[in-house]
């Protein structure tokens, strides 16, 4: 059965098992990184679907468009697959995250085992924050929130209160009420003793508006959240509409909803202090032949599966994948050019910058 999207064409695809099953088991592992976060430093990911299912199919997302919206709860991926891959992960020795994040290509609290997730990575990462990232969907059930309470950090998100910005930005699964994603994140907090991290992205002409603002304003002092992230786009899209916002658009939003300290400065994974980051990445990363020693042909391909679980999630530069992988820039270059010239990453010039993705 197909689901329709508000404001789009046609039909989503339904979503095929065997897609899911043949990702979650060649080089796009559940594992992927570390990513450089702006909020959570070099964070070690975790795709809980292993293909781009969601209860939103927003209009910015870096995953690209969602090919299954819907609010069905399973294990999309079992937890005791995804542990032990983090497991061999942690046991092979790679240097420890700054985070360890249930994240991936869609929206994660639809994983039904992700409490025990949660719970097994904060048993092999005692010493590490875990975190979730969210769209703040599933926080009206009892289900999903009590998942959530296992986690140091939550980072959900909220765009707008206005319905009609709403519906045109994130373009919801039918049955999610703005009002009650509102409520339901209320509730979740007020049980909840961790770190709220709360992520505002900003598109052009669609939610920067005045009403959306104070709306905004009014509703972070009512969730009180640890901070709040002021963020818009500065790397590709799912779809051409979604724009990032002028500067001083940016900068009157994370004025008046800053909270935090940081929060005013730092700009999450799409904003422009990301973008800077990603900037002077570029130009520190090492470019030289001597910056790579000759590798063996199994770390050779070791590179290129984690960068295509890496760019698979999330789009980005070559200078930056190289940092977060701790590999040397003309080894991840190497890797990409490779599964360029295969057929499995594709590169997109966004202004200055060259990104991949998987």
């Amino acid at each position: 059965m197909t689901a329709l999207v508000p404001g789009r064409a046609g039909p989503v695809k339904p979503f095929a098992r065997r897609d899911k099953e043949d990702r979650a088991t060649d080089s796009s592992r559940c594992i992927f990184g570390p990513v450089a976060s702006g909020r959570l430093g070099l964070s070690l990911g975790l795709d809980l679907l292993g293909a781009r299912i969601c209860t939103f199919d927003c209009l910015y997302c870096e995953a690209g468009p969602t090919e299954a919206l819907t609010l069905a709860r399973k294990p999309y991926v079992p937890a005791a697959r995804l542990l032990a891959e983090l497991a061999a992960w942690k046991a092979a020795g790679h240097p420890r995250p700054d985070a360890v994040t249930l994240g991936g290509l869609g929206e994660p609290t639809l994983n039904s085992d992700c409490g025990a997730i949660l719970a097994g990575a904060k048993e092999l990462f005692p010493d590490v924050p875990v975190a979730v990232l969210t769209n703040s969907s599933l926080r009206s059930d009892p289900d999903g929130r009590g998942a959530l309470r296992l986690a140091d950090i939550v980072l959900p998100s909220m765009d707008t209160l206005v319905a009609a910005e709403y519906g045109r930005l994130n373009r919801p699964q039918a049955g999610l009420d703005l009002a009650g994603l509102r409520r339901g994140l209320l509730d979740f907090r007020s049980g909840y003793d961790g770190s709220l991290y709360l992520e505002v992205l900003l598109a052009a002409g669609i939610n920067d508006s005045e009403e959306n603002l104070a709306l905004l304003r009014d509703f972070c002092r009512e969730l009180a959240p640890t901070r709040v992230d002021v963020v818009t786009l500065s790397r590709p899209g799912a779809y051409p509409q979604a724009k990032a916002v002028p500067a001083a658009v940016w900068s009157r939003f994370r004025r008046a909803l800053a909270v935090g300290p940081g929060a005013d400065a730092v700009a999450g994974g799409h904003g422009p202090a990301a973008l800077a980051a990603r900037r002077a990445a570029d130009t520190a990363a090492p470019d030289t032949a001597d910056a790579a020693a000759p590798r063996a042909a199994d770390r050779a391909g070791d590179t290129a599966a984690r960068v295509l679980a890496s760019v698979t999630r999330r789009p980005q530069t070559a200078a930056v994948l190289a940092a977060a992988l701790g590999e040397p820039l003309v080894a991840v270059q190497a890797a990409l050019d490779g599964l360029e010239a295969a057929g499995s990453v594709q590169r997109r010039r966004d202004g200055q910058d060259i990104f991949y993705s998987g």
